[in-house]
């Protein structure tokens, strides 16, 4: 008897993200938007704090103060995930898998730092404060190093994405990918000579949210 062909195997499927791995990139995506609204909304409601002359870490002071640490703590901690779930969709040896997701990773421990060693009341906020510049204490000294760790952070880490973009031929997101710390340090930078933190913020906004639009774009691709 002649053996009965056994039929040929199917191919197999490409896989989309585990439902954990979407709940960790979904996470991501939403903690830079929510930092920034939480920060906007604080601003708008808490007596005495103007955001032109106040940082946005000065919103961890004072009677609501907790309502801004929460933010710090909550957005570092949604980045953090969020690094788990980038090395989950980027493949081993890939560009942005290593030094990307390190980088990220660094700028979600800033997020936390910034939330466990706040900064000093200055400039008469909260309430009651002497006007003028704060004399520095330990936990400020300390906190001061949260911004620079943010910044260089996520910086980097645009640059890293931007060569993985230019190699696929993602010219868009390459494009952006670069644009967006140029367009973070360019306002912050701005921000000194005009005496106005409002655009320090909105260089932050441009990169935290770059982060959280990178988390999107790896969990439709």
């Amino acid at each position: 008897m002649r053996p009965t062909p056994t039929a040929a195997p199917r191919p197999r499927t490409a896989q989309g993200p585990t439902r954990s791995t979407r709940a960790l990139l979904l996470g991501g995506a939403a903690a830079g938007p929510l930092f920034v609204l939480t920060i906007l909304g604080q601003a708008l409601g808490r007596d005495g704090y103007d955001a032109a002359r106040h940082p946005l870490s000065m919103l961890a002071l004072g009677p609501h103060g907790w309502i801004q640490t929460v933010n710090f703590l909550l957005a570092g901690a949604l980045v953090l995930a969020s690094v788990i779930g980038l090395r989950h969709v980027l493949d081993p040896g890939s560009p942005g898998r290593t030094w990307g997701t390190a980088l990220i990773a660094l700028y979600g421990t800033s997020l936390i730092w910034a939330g466990v060693f706040p900064t000093d009341p200055a400039e008469g906020f909260p309430s009651g404060t002497p006007a003028g510049p704060a004399e520095p204490s330990w936990h400020g000294m300390l906190h001061n190093l949260a911004p620079v760790g943010m910044s260089l952070a996520l910086s980097a880490a645009c640059l890293v994405f931007a060569r993985r973009f230019a190699r696929q031929g993602d010219t868009g997101w390459m494009i952006y990918s670069t644009a967006a710390p140029v367009a973070s340090f360019a306002l912050s930078f701005a921000a000194v000579p005009a005496g106005d933190f409002r655009l320090m913020l909105a260089g932050g906004a441009v990169i935290w949210t770059w982060a959280a639009a990178l988390c999107l774009r790896l969990l439709t691709c």
